[in-house]
């Protein structure tokens, strides 16, 4: 029902007005979804300004795809980066902590989850980090690999003629890096945990 000059009446909704915005914009958040699922937009954001820790016992994946990358904050400082992205991650714990300064002090920002309650997963799982260390086997390694044409990982590829390795599986036990961002699709952490203290410990 409309009044005469065509406008719909008070406490109405005009649904063809509100379809033509709406659709646009429910088609760009699934778009969106889609492309972060894939860790098509690993270090899209601005970074912080100081990196932190990401550790784990053990990490098993299928599909491993890696490439020099370079994050940015938000005063378009560039960090170097060993991007990682990781097809579907099985961690038998996790473990996140930053060191954050703060009018009161320095203060750890810890987050934890795994272990006892479970393992965690995320399908992938981008970490861009400065280093990592652990124990690790790949299967059917390719190293020196075109970062352009890597397709281990979907949503995962670098520059055309740069630096890449791939690989179909990958175990690395004792993990432990310093990371600028870690993204990931349908995170799952069984028994999170997050805490902020002023004598909290980091995870390694």
């Amino acid at each position: 029902m409309s009044t005469p000059n065509g406008t719909a009446p008070e406490g109405r909704t005009a649904w063809k007005k509100t379809a033509a915005v709406a659709v646009p914009a429910v088609l760009a958040v699934g778009a969106l979804a889609a492309a972060m699922a894939q860790g098509a937009l690993a270090a899209s954001f601005a970074v912080s300004g100081s990196n932190f820790q990401v550790a784990s016992g053990k990490l098993t994946s299928a599909g491993l795809a890696s490439y020099v990358h370079t994050d940015r904050d938000a005063d378009d400082r560039g960090h170097p980066v060993a991007l990682l992205g990781i097809g579907k991650a099985d961690l038998t714990d996790i473990c996140q902590a930053a060191r954050v300064e703060t009018p009161v002090g320095t203060v750890v920002f810890k987050l934890t989850a795994g272990g006892d309650a479970g393992p965690v997963r995320a399908d992938s799982l981008v970490i861009d980090g400065e280093d990592l260390v652990g124990d690790a086997r790949f299967g059917t390694a390719q190293i020196g690999r075109d970062a352009g044409t890597l397709d281990a990982v979907p949503g995962v590829k670098g520059p055309r003629g740069k630096f890449g390795l791939q690989a179909g599986t990958i175990e690395v036990a004792g993990v432990k890096s310093h990371a600028w961002s870690a993204t990931g699709g349908n995170f799952r952490l069984k028994g999170l945990r997050v805490s902020v203290s002023l004598d909290g410990r980091t995870c390694f």
